[in-house]
């Protein structure tokens, strides 16, 4: 069966569960206030698009490809990004809902998640290098042999990262939340 490419359409109050998208190519696509909760997107592929004001909720992503995707408002409640297909991944969210997503040894290098709901997101062995975290709640989010090098975390908050466990060289923080590094130490700061 031949893949479907789909350039520089604009889907808009999609329903996958009603309508399915046919399976394919998708580059350059515009996808507004749809609703993939739940749904099968496995082996798609999405080149330079846009998911705004979305449902994404447990969506099953397996080898999926997000290349260049921008979510914006999107909600990604427990989503398993770490299915996705890693090659070329490159993903910014704004404004999103993503608690209980994973991203599992994922390739995440200068990433981009402004103002984000991250609580109990998993980051174990992800790539963050140069990313950008800004404004993010990462509370109970987990951090473990995360490479954090030169990322930028100011302005987030709730975050538990252990300096000895995860790479953290010349990563940004705000003063005021720099007990969630020095968490393991039991300390009181006041």
């Amino acid at each position: 069966m031949a893949e479907n490419y789909i350039e520089e359409e604009h889907f808009k109050g999609l329903n996958h569960g009603k309508k399915a998208l046919p399976k394919g190519e998708y580059d350059n696509c515009e996808f507004l206030q749809c609703d993939f909760s739940n749904s099968h997107l496995s082996n798609y592929t999405f080149l330079e698009c846009t998911f705004t004001d979305c449902d994404l909720s447990n969506a099953h992503l397996g080898n999926t490809a997000f290349r260049n995707v921008q979510f914006k408002n999107c909600k990604l409640l427990g989503t398993r990004f770490d299915e996705c297909n890693g090659f070329l991944l490159e993903m910014d969210f704004k404004n999103c809902q993503m608690q209980l997503a994973s991203f599992y040894k994922l390739p995440l290098k200068n990433s981009r998640f402004e103002n984000c709901q991250l609580k109990e997101a998993d980051f174990t062995e992800a790539d963050l290098s140069s990313s950008l975290l800004q404004a993010c709640d990462l509370s109970q989010a987990i951090f473990e042999s995360t490479r954090l090098e030169n990322a930028d975390l100011r302005g987030s908050y709730g975050f538990s990262i252990d300096p000895e466990m995860n790479q953290i060289t010349g990563a940004t923080f705000s003063r005021d939340s720099l007990e969630g590094l020095l968490d393991r130490y039991k300390l009181k700061i006041e």
